[in-house]
C-alpha cells in the first residue's frame, strides 16, 4: 500500500493490508509482516515412521523449519507442519521435500493460514512472528490438533463491540488454559487460502491430548461457536515425532 495520497485512485476506497497491535510508548504499533503456516498430511506407501524420520531429514539438511507428526487416527499417514513469512517459501523450499512416491497427499487436511493482529496485542512483532512458532516447537508440547472453521455471514454484520464482546469470551476461556499450561493455541486466517471456503485455522497444542480436547468442548459453549460458528473440521491429530 503506498501512504501517497497523490497515487490512489479518486473516489477509491483506501486499502490498508498492515496489522496494527495496541499502544507501546504512546504509539499504536503496525506491521507489514505476518507468518504463514501449513499442515499436510500423507497416506505413506511402506513404513510411515521410516518415511517421517527421512521427510524430517531431508527437512532438516535444507534448514526447513517443521515439525513432523504420527497421524493418530491412521497409522498409515504422518502430518507435516512448516512455516515462513514469503508464501513463496512452501513452494520453492518445502515442496521438492515432499515428492517422494511414497507420499500420498491426503487432500482433504491440506491447510494454510497467516498470522492476524487483533488491534490489542502488547507486544505486536511477537504475536505476529514468533508466538506461533514457539508454541509449535516446545518439546513439552507433543500433542498438536489442527482444524479448519468458518463463521457464519451473521456474525459480520454485528456492530464492532457485540463482535468484540464475543470475541473476548471465546479468548478468555483460552488464557485460562494457557495459565495452567493445559493447551495453547494458535491462530490463523484463512481467507480465499482454502479449498473448503474456511476462513480460520486453529492449532492447539500441550503436553497432554485430554486438555486440548476439553478446551474445544468448553469452547462449545461460547457465544461464537453455539450462534455463530457454520462450520469446523476436519480435526487432524498428530503427536510430534521429529522437530527441525
Amino acid at each position: 500500500m503506498s501512504d501517497d495520497p497523490s497515487r490512489r485512485e479518486p473516489g477509491l476506497p483506501t486499502i490498508d493490508v498492515r496489522e496494527y497491535g495496541g499502544k507501546r510508548d504512546g504509539v499504536r504499533q503496525e506491521m507489514n509482516r505476518r507468518l504463514f503456516m501449513q499442515v499436510l498430511v500423507f497416506e505413506v506407501d511402506g513404513r510411515p515412521d521410516h518415511e517421517a524420520k527421512e521427510l524430517a531429514s531431508r527437512l532438516r539438511a535444507a534448514g526447513v523449519s517443521s515439525v513432523v507428526y504420527a497421524d493418530t487416527m491412521d497409522a498409515r499417514s504422518i502430518g507435516l507442519l512448516t512455516w515462513g513469512e514469503a508464501p513463496s517459501h512452501f513452494v520453492q523450499h518445502v515442496r521438492p521435500h515432499l515428492q517422494s512416491s511414497a507420499l500420498r497427499p491426503r487432500r482433504d487436511f491440506g491447510m494454510l493460514g497467516r498470522t492476524y493482529a487483533t488491534g490489542h496485542e502488547p507486544d505486536l512483532e511477537h504475536s505476529l512472528l514468533r508466538r506461533a512458532i514457539e508454541n509449535v516447537s516446545r518439546d513439552a508440547y507433543p500433542w498438536h490438533v489442527w482444524y479448519p472453521l468458518r463463521r457464519s455471514g451473521a456474525f459480520a454484520k454485528l456492530e464492532p463491540h457485540e463482535q468484540g464482546q464475543i470475541l473476548r469470551e471465546h479468548a478468555t476461556i483460552g488464557m485460562a488454559y494457557g495459565a495452567q499450561e493445559l493447551a495453547h493455541d494458535v491462530r490463523l486466517a484463512c481467507h480465499g487460502l482454502d479449498a473448503g471456503d474456511n476462513e480460520f485455522v486453529i492449532g492447539l497444542v500441550g503436553p497432554e491430548l485430554h486438555p486440548l480436547s476439553h478446551l474445544v468442548q468448553a469452547m462449545r459453549k461460547t457465544r461464537q461457536t453455539s450462534e455463530f460458528i457454520a462450520k469446523m473440521g476436519p480435526f487432524f491429530v498428530g503427536y510430534a515425532l521429529h522437530r527441525t
